[in-house]
């Protein structure tokens, strides 16, 4: 198993994409408990989510990429040790941003650890493809560790929105 991977691969220690936090049209994160269910509770987020900022057409490239994410937060982003029903304190958030042509999925978790691509070339292999996944499906993909009080880390993607030709509100 090589430690060096692909160079495509290699993750990106960046902060979020180049993007006006005060511009964002829309938000919207969920707390996911550290338990394999949360990779469901994750998609159905996302559904309801994109349906409402009508980008449901968009649904099954970002719901496989929030699955990697999510998946990945709760295999590699908890400590060994951690109580995996500590409900009080959910250590795994998905965050769902939209601008006008871009949307953002960031999954933030309490590992310093920077995401690491498996060897690729096994596409036999049921794990180490998720970032290889992530890098297909999305636009770009990155991740940088969490400053101040909170420890961790937010992995994300990005996507490219096509602009809407139609009439539209869009002084909101």
């Amino acid at each position: 198993m090589g430690t060096n991977g692909s160079t495509m691969l290699e993750p990106l220690r960046q902060g979020l994409p180049p993007l006006d936090p005060t511009a964002v049209s829309d938000a919207a994160s969920c707390a996911l408990p550290a338990r394999y269910e949360a990779v469901r509770e994750a998609r159905q987020f996302t559904r309801r989510t994109l349906d409402q900022w009508e980008l449901g057409d968009r649904f099954d490239e970002v719901c496989l990429v929030v699955s990697e994410l999510v998946t990945n937060a709760l295999r590699h982003g908890l400590p060994a040790g951690a109580p995996r029903c500590a409900e009080q304190y959910p250590p795994v958030r998905l965050h769902l941003m939209r601008w006008t042509e871009r949307l953002v999925c960031a999954v933030r978790d309490p590992s310093n650890d920077s995401p690491v691509a498996g060897d690729s070339e096994d596409f036999s292999a049921e794990s180490g493809r998720g970032l290889f996944l992530v890098d297909s499906f999305s636009d770009g993909w990155g991740w940088h560790p969490l400053a101040g009080a909170l420890s961790g880390k937010v992995v994300w993607a990005l996507f490219r929105l096509q602009q809407n030709t139609g009439l539209r509100d869009t002084t909101r």
